[in-house]
């Protein structure tokens, strides 16, 4: 009787099995790389509209929110040495100050002029009476007063100079 040969099974060689399985996961790093990328540009994009959005949803129209203020410019003022109005005998003040400007180019305007201004304070500080400025609220009157002159124009026709405020740094009554 002759039988029929045994098949014989079939035998795949290992280097067809291991192509298969890095492209599989070649396939699969690639799904991967697709997702990551989708997920990262979906969290930038909700990012960016959160962001740009300031607050929620605004009404066509309405102004957006104001920058984020700005780092003033904070210019010395050399050392004023004054005699003071007389009321006891003789008392002089000697103060030094600095002012908060906006902007840099205003500094640079303000020490452009800074002949004039030093003219203008020093009549300003000299028409003063020590019991007008040895209080708290003599000293801030007297730090309005000095932004007010500051303020005034340097030269007809020329805009104001903006100052924020007047820090004392020295202040001596004697």
């Amino acid at each position: 009787m002759a039988t029929a040969p045994k098949s014989v099974p079939k035998t795949v060689p290992i280097t067809e099995g291991a192509s298969f399985a890095s492209k599989q996961s070649t396939m699969m790093l690639a799904i991967i790389a697709v997702l990551l990328l989708v997920i990262i540009g979906g969290g930038a994009a909700g990012a960016w509209f959160f962001f740009n959005q300031k607050g929620g949803a605004s009404a066509p129209g309405a102004p957006k929110a104001a920058d984020p203020a700005k780092i003033p410019v904070f210019l010395p003022i050399d050392q004023f040495t004054v005699n003071l109005q007389p009321e006891v005998g003789e008392q002089y003040l000697q103060v030094s100050l600095t002012l908060e400007i906006s902007e840099q180019q205003q500094a640079e305007q303000i020490k452009t002029f800074m002949p004039v201004i030093r003219s203008r304070l020093l009549l300003l500080l000299s028409s003063k009476k020590a019991s007008e400025i040895s209080t708290p609220d003599g000293k801030k009157k007297l730090q309005d007063e000095i932004i007010t002159t500051i303020k005034q124009p340097f030269r007809p026709h020329m805009p104001p100079a903006e100052v924020n405020s007047v820090s004392f740094t020295a202040f001596i009554i004697q």
